[in-house]
Parts: structure tokens; sequence; C-alpha cells
């Protein structure tokens, strides 16, 4: 029999990966329905399939090619910058393809970084950011938002200490819904700045905006492009999740070193993956947005029923990307909670503590892949599930 070795490492401080852990439970109850996963029902325009069945025949799919992306997919990502989040590669950013939006942000934090520096989180963080900075042998500094999870910029500028290296945002939120205004977006950058910071700045969720709200890119205001690094992803408004494409722009001070992480890492990303992405991205945003009023519809659906609920649970304002992250007042851990609504209810949500949020009971609530036919049936079961649990496990922990 062989003996497995034990030794410890870096990862023993990282959490499991929370969608993991929630899929292995849902393996278990067949027909459940997943508010989890931060996913939408459609895929990518037809126009990226297309162009991807004929670039098959083509030997140059299959090759290496340049680190930082195909030169047709860095024009398209240029254009579409300074079209749609005013950010000028003029003034001194650069652009690198990645294998997603997850691979950016490693690729920011190892490139700005050294064992032991510290990045400021705002709490409820999007839990992978968490865990990469924890890979990186660098500490995530919490800072709490406010009660509708929008940012409280004193509290980011008292968390700043001299081992400080980056305060991270994302706008629309994941997993929380909310919009982060200009203004204290303006403050965090302006913050950076005067501190010598670097602002990351995850948009992944750009496009997915609602009720007349707007999203401001940190990369755009007057002075920024020394010190912001712009996150976005074709993943959710290209149905384009298994693909893995994301990009990053970035201050020209940082090319060697993210081409370094780059090479290590990736060498290039997927070739076939950056073709469709080309086209793709030809089509435009307004692929995504003939999504957006159904989604709108469902976004109300699911806010409304949920409010319902009240006093049981408490619905912050969410006005843009597809999330959903409700309080229960009710002193119980979440994960009993969620581990339940599976069980008994066939109906999956993400427990808050993956989140930061370690004191009091939260949840995530993903709706991006509910269509009008089935959002009826998966809040349906949510709201009659949490009906039942909560008055018996109120006042249990």
């Amino acid at each position: 029999m062989v003996q497995s070795l034990k030794f410890s490492s870096r990862m023993d401080a990282v959490q499991a990966p929370i969608v993991a852990v929630i899929g292995d439970l849902i393996r278990q109850v067949p027909d459940t329905i997943s508010l989890g996963q931060g996913v939408v029902h459609y895929g990518p325009p037809e126009a990226a399939l297309t162009v991807a069945r004929e670039a098959l025949a083509d030997p140059e799919t299959h090759t290496y090619q340049d680190g930082v992306g195909t030169r047709p997919l860095l024009e398209a990502i240029e254009h579409k910058l300074q079209r749609d989040n005013s950010i000028e590669m003029a003034r001194g950013s650069r652009v690198t393809v990645t294998a997603g939006g997850n691979m950016a942000f490693v690729h920011a934090i190892l490139a700005i970084t050294e064992p032991g520096d510290e990045v400021v989180l705002p709490v409820p963080f999007y839990f992978n950011h968490e865990m990469a900075i924890q890979m990186a042998g660098c500490t995530p500094v919490r800072v709490r938002t406010d009660d509708r999870y929008q940012l409280d910029v004193d509290a980011i500028g008292a968390a700043v200490s001299p081992r400080t290296r980056a305060i991270v945002t994302v706008s629309p939120n994941n997993p929380t819904g909310a919009v982060y205004s200009e203004a204290a977006l303006r403050s965090v950058n302006a913050l950076c700045q005067e501190r010598g910071l670097f602002h990351i700045s995850d948009e992944v969720y750009e496009y997915f905006t609602y009720a007349g709200t707007r999203h401001v890119s940190p990369g755009s205001f007057d002075g920024a492009h020394a010190h912001t690094i712009s996150l976005f992803s074709l993943s959710k408004a290209y149905g384009f999740a298994g693909w893995r494409i994301g990009y990053m722009a970035y201050p020209e001070s940082l090319s060697d070193a993210v081409a370094k992480v780059q090479d290590t890492i990736l060498v290039c990303p997927p070739v076939i993956s950056q073709i469709a992405a080309v086209a793709a991205m030809a089509v435009g945003p307004a692929y995504c947005r003939r999504h957006l009023q159904p989604l709108a519809e469902i976004h109300d659906i699911v806010t409304g029923e949920l409010r319902a609920l009240e006093p049981r649970c408490t619905v912050p304002p969410a006005d843009g990307a597809f999330y959903c992250f409700i309080r229960i007042n009710a002193d119980v851990h979440p994960m009993q909670i969620a581990e339940r609504l599976i069980r008994e209810h066939k109906v999956a949500v993400m427990p808050g503590t993956a989140f930061g949020m370690t004191e009091g009971c939260y949840f995530r609530v993903a709706y991006g892949a509910l269509q009008k036919e089935t959002v009826s049936e998966g809040i349906g079961r949510l709201v009659r599930g949490l009906r039942d649990i909560l008055p018996s496990t109120r006042g249990s922990s």
C-alpha cells in the first residue's frame, strides 16, 4: 500500500472552492434547481461558433501564437475599451488576453506584490479574489461595506498600511449585485493615486445594469492609467464561460511583469477561443443587451418574491450583475440552511461565508441561468424552503 506524503502548503490557508462544494451536494439530489453558480442561460453568438468551426481546418489554429493575444483580438479589445469604457491605449495602458477574468486577477496580483504584502478587499468579496491573494503569499484585508453593500471609502482609507499594494473593487458587484457610484469609485481611485497603490477594478458584469443604473470604468478617470488595472471577460456578456476568454488593461510599467506571469502560466491564450471572441465582439454589446430586458424582468420577480419573506430576510438593492445577496434574520449557520434547501427543497444557493460574511447568515442568489419559465419554480422553491426552515431553526446555532 502506498502511503500519502504528509506536508503543509500555502493552500492550507485557502478556502475550498464553494462552487464545487455546493455542486457535490446538488449531484446527490437529482432535479435540484441551482441558484448558485454565476452563469447566463444563453451561449455565444452564432457568428462566433461559425468561425470557430471554420478555424479547425487552419493549421495555425493548433500552434502557439503571441503570448499577449492575437492581433485581431487585441485590436477588437482596444476599440471596445475606447468605445465602451473610455480607456485610451494612447495614455499608456497595455492589454493582455487571459483565460478568463479570474486569470487576469491572478496575473495582476502576481505582477504587483511580494509575499507579505496586503490587498484591501471590500466585504462581501468574490471568493476567488481572496483565494488568489492568499495563494500569492499576501494578506487580504477585509473592509466592510454599508448595509446596502456600497463602499465605505473612509474605512478603506483607514485599512491602508505601509504593506498595502492594491485596493480591489468589483462593480457591478459579485456577490451582491450592487453598482458602485461614480463618486465612490473616483474616491477610491484618487486614494490609490495619493498613496501609491494600484486600483484593481473588476468589471466582468459591466453590461448588466438595470433601472437606469450606469456602469463607470475607473480606468477612464484623468490620471488613472498609471495605477489602474481593469479586468474584463466575455464569459457573461457573450455566453463564453467555457471558452475562457478574459482580458486586462494595465499600466505600461507592468508590461514585463505581466509578460512573465502569462508566459509561465498560460504561454498564450487558447487560439480557437480567441478566434471566436473576435467574431463575438464584432456582434458587440447589443448581443448582451438583447437579453437584459428579460433578465431585468427576472430580477424584479426574484427581488419581489424574496422581499415577501421580510422580516425573515433582508434584500438590499441589487441594480447590477444577476445576484441578490440576502441576509437571513436568524441565528443559524448558513451552510446548515444551504444543505437543507438542497436535500429537502431541491434548490441551491451559495452561503455568505464563502464571500467573507462570517458574522450573521447570508446567501448569494444567482438568477442569470434562469429563464422566465423556470424562475417561478426556482424562486418558489427557495421561498417555500426558507419559510419552512426558518421557524424550526430560529435561535439555533
